[in-house]
């Protein structure tokens, strides 16, 4: 299963493997204050954004990959990022993550996004866990968590650094058979 190149769509967008030209359309959002408020990074400068897509790309190509970053396309448009992360081979456990252009917000891409991969990582990868974090702020992302089926376990105390300060985070979590 090593060094695949993967793609995964449904009706409204697909997400494939992220290639070097995608930094543009990455630093589009990164370098948005709005994107990255309740994140330890940004707003990213253009060599930022660039040697960011060059660790995904360095990571994809790793023996034993633990990380799966994709570019989020809609409409033709590449808008954003979704993201398997394995964090425990024995354990079967990953964690996925996702971030969208703001100009794309409200539209249920998120959750789209989230479906995917959560599909993925039980399908593809056998993961028996899946899970999310987001800034009890961050009301967006809690209900995309939500719709995308995963069950709010509680909250990680003071667990991120961020630029305002140590952040909580909301602990969400899918079982693949609740999945099934």
């Amino acid at each position: 299963m090593e060094n695949n190149v993967y793609s995964l769509s449904n009706e409204r967008l697909s997400l494939r493997e992220i290639n070097e030209n995608d930094w543009t359309d990455i630093h589009k959002y990164a370098s948005k204050d709005i994107v990255c408020q309740y994140q330890p990074w940004g707003p990213n400068t253009e060599e930022e954004s660039k040697s960011f897509v060059k660790q995904i790309i360095l990571d994809a190509s790793k023996e034993k990959r633990t990380r799966y970053a994709f570019a989020v396309v809609y409409n033709k448009d590449m808008i954003g990022v979704g993201e398997l992360n394995i964090r425990d081979f024995t354990n079967k456990v990953g964690e996925i993550a996702y971030i969208v252009n703001p100009d794309y917000w409200g539209q249920g891409i998120a959750t789209n996004v989230a479906k995917l991969l959560i599909r993925f990582g039980f399908a593809d990868i056998q993961l028996h866990r899946i899970y999310a974090t987001c800034d009890p702020r961050n009301i967006g992302s809690s209900k995309v968590l939500q719709k995308s089926g995963l069950t709010k376990e509680g909250k990680i105390r003071e667990d991120l650094l961020i630029k305002d300060g140590w952040r909580d985070s909301l602990l969400y979590s899918i079982l693949e058979y609740e999945w099934l």
